[in-house]
Order: structure tokens, then C-alpha cells, then sequence
């Protein structure tokens, strides 16, 4: 299983690993800055264990880059059961921090964000086993659909609705791929549209239902729930251009950003490197992520497609709902931009996302 077949080295994807590592360098610089206010150094404790998460990312990597991906499918199944046990496990253990029982030992591990990854996996074998151009009828969803909500629920019970969304979103990025009718979808939308309002009155606690109000109109409380949509506007209006400069930001540096190290890293990038920094570091995302698409279209099975289809969900969905948060185009539901902001949990998953699309594209010219 493990040891890398030489012409597999010869086909490492430079290019993934390369926009891969710019990505989580300047989200270092970036958290340098978020971390830095009031605080005499650089190297915060902030920073230091940012630091230490990559080098298990980059250990995450290695090992998985050196496992064939096709072993994956072979044992996708019991990858995905051994994770749902671990959200069960932590529903049962884990402490209530932040309203929510998703931290084990002491809020440094979050098993929902390897859930996302274990979700594409089972995926990707039903549907490598049932072809999506296969499939007509929304009753044959019905076996994805299953795989997909058991992990949604589970984090819907450690109260946790901002990954819950992002989850459901992830396993949705096989949608676009079956030839079920237009007609179909509507459909499910409307199940969809009742479902939100049940929700909505039964669901959401009076917190939850604040963000999405101030969502739709953040000044009807600027100084409480409103307060971190207003902040965040403030700072990426004021960057300009060119932006205020690294370190120079004022909403940054004086605190006025609320979890600006985690939620609203982008702001920070926005304030102090301006248009530019954000285009450049959101045409690295694009270009990153249309190349995992590159490596679906040209992976040597069906199984390498499904799994590099998803994998790409896994860092779309939480890039496109942060920076969309950011901007006040969503609620805030409290997603990580991926490899850019801080966060151990979320930075070793997202390196393995990496390291299993490393795996598929370094293989594709191997038989």
C-alpha cells in the first residue's frame, strides 16, 4: 500500500502543490498581521500554532501522497463508519464551547471538519459503482442522499449549523453531474423552501436567527448582533486599491474586527493589501481549484474523478460562504477561509484534501 512507484514522482503535480503553498504563506502573513495588535512580536502564540498544525498538514500529506488513492476506495467504507463513530463519540465527550459540543481536547480538534472528508470519500464509491450519467430519477438518490445526511445530522446535534450547511453543501457538488430533469430539482426545492421555514421556527436558536437578520439588514443593530457584518464592510471598503499596508491596518490593529484571525481573515487581507492583494489571493483559489477540476477530467478511473470532484468541493464551498460572509453576502455562520485562515483542524483536513488530489493526478499515467 504505501511507497511511491517512481514514475509517480516523476508526475508530481507541481503546479497543485505550488498555488497550494502560496495560499497558506500568505495566510501565515496574513495571520501575522490579524495576531499581531497589541502584541510585541510576530511569532504570537497565534502564529506558533498555526505553525505547528502545517507541519502535521505537511506530515498529512506526505504519508497520503505515498498511499495509492485507489486503496482509499477499497476501505471507503470503513473510513467513513470510523468517522461518524467519532462524531457520535464527541456528541457523547465533548464539552460545550462556543454553544457547541464539536471540540475534543480543549477546542483543538474538530472531528465534523474530517467528517466533510469522509463524506467525499463514500461518495465518490457509490458513485464511481453508479455511474451520475446513469442516473434519471431522484428515488436512485436515495443511497448518496443517506451517506450524506447521517453526517449533516450528527453535526446538526453538536449544534454546529454553520458546518452542518457547509456539509450538506459539499455533498451537493456531485449534483451537477447526474440527468435527473429540471422539473425534478424544482421539486426538491420546494421541499427544500418548507424544510427552511421549520427550520426557522423550530430549529434556530434566537443567536442563529439574529445573524440571519442582520444578514438582510446589519444596521438594525450596529452595536451588538450587527456589529461583526458592519466591521468587516468597514475594513474591505477602507483598504482601497492598494490597501493601508501590512500591519497598518486600523480596524485590524485596533481590534475592531471580531475573530479577525479565524471568520474574518479575509478582512484583514482586504484592509491591508487592498483590490490587488484580494484579486491575487482569490485568483489563486480559482486557478487552484480549477485545476483539481483538470485532475478529475483526466484521472486514469471513474473513482480518481468522483473523489477529485469532491475534494474540490471540500475547498469551494467554505472559500465561496467566507469570502461571501466577508463581503455581507451571506450570514454569518462562522466558515474558515481554507488554507488561508486560522485554524489547525481546518488547515490538516484541507492538507489532506491536497494530498489526496496529489495522489490522483501523480497516478494518472501509471497502470
Amino acid at each position: 500500500m504505501l511507497g511511491v512507484d517512481r514514475r509517480s514522482i516523476q508526475n508530481f503535480d507541481w503546479v497543485l502543490f505550488g498555488l497550494a503553498s502560496v495560499l497558506i504563506s500568505c495566510g501565515i502573513v496574513n495571520l501575522m498581521s490579524a495576531s499581531h495588535a497589541g502584541d510585541a512580536t510576530l511569532l504570537t502564540s497565534t502564529v506558533r500554532r498555526q505553525l505547528m498544525a502545517l507541519g502535521v498538514g505537511g506530515g498529512v500529506i506526505a504519508v497520503v501522497v505515498a498511499i495509492d488513492y485507489r486503496h482509499v476506495e477499497r476501505f471507503a467504507l470503513a473510513i467513513y463508519a470510523a468517522i461518524m463513530l467519532l462524531l457520535v463519540a464527541t456528541l457523547v465527550i465533548a464539552p460545550e464551547l462556543r454553544g457547541a459540543r464539536a471540540w475534543l481536547f480543549g477546542g483543538r480538534f474538530q472531528p465534523s471538519e474530517l467528517a466533510k472528508i469522509g463524506m467525499v470519500i463514500a461518495l465518490a464509491r457509490w458513485f464511481h459503482r453508479n455511474p451520475p450519467s446513469e442516473l434519471t430519477h431522484l428515488r436512485q438518490l436515495g443511497p448518496p442522499a443517506l451517506i450524506a445526511s447521517l453526517p449533516v445530522a450528527l453535526i446538526l446535534l453538536q449544534k454546529d449549523m454553520g458546518v452542518a450547511v457547509l456539509t450538506a453543501l459539499v455533498a451537493m457538488t456531485f449534483a451537477p453531474l447526474v440527468r435527473i430533469r429540471a422539473r425534478s430539482w424544482a421539486g426538491v426545492a420546494v421541499v427544500a423552501a418548507l424544510g427552511l421555514v421549520a427550520l426557522w421556527n423550530f430549529g434556530l436558536k434566537d443567536y442563529q436567527q439574529e445573524r440571519i437578520l442582520d444578514f438582510v439588514d446589519p444596521s438594525r443593530d450596529p452595536l451588538s448582533s450587527g456589529y461583526q457584518a458592519m466591521q468587516s464592510r468597514i475594513a474591505v471598503g477602507s483598504g482601497g486599491f492598494f490597501g493601508k499596508g501590512w500591519l497598518d491596518g486600523t480596524q485590524t490593529q485596533l481590534r475592531f474586527l471580531p475573530t479577525q484571525h479565524t471568520d474574518f481573515a479575509y478582512s484583514v487581507l482586504a484592509e491591508e493589501w487592498g483590490f490587488v492583494g484580494s484579486v491575487f489571493v482569490l485568483g489563486t483559489y480559482l486557478a487552484m481549484l480549477w485545476w483539481g477540476l483538470w485532475i478529475a477530467r483526466n484521472s486514469r478511473d471513474d473513482f480518481g474523478a468522483m473523489l477529485a470532484v469532491g475534494l474540490v468541493g471540500t475547498l469551494f464551498w467554505p472559500a465561496v460562504i467566507n469570502v461571501a460572509m466577508v463581503l455581507g453576502l451571506a450570514p454569518v455562520i462562522g466558515v474558515p477561509l481554507p488554507l488561508f485562515s486560522y485554524g489547525g483542524s481546518a488547515l490538516v483536513t484541507s492538507c489532506l484534501a491536497l494530498g489526496l488530489l496529489l495522489s490522483i493526478s501523480m497516478r494518472r499515467y501509471v497502470f
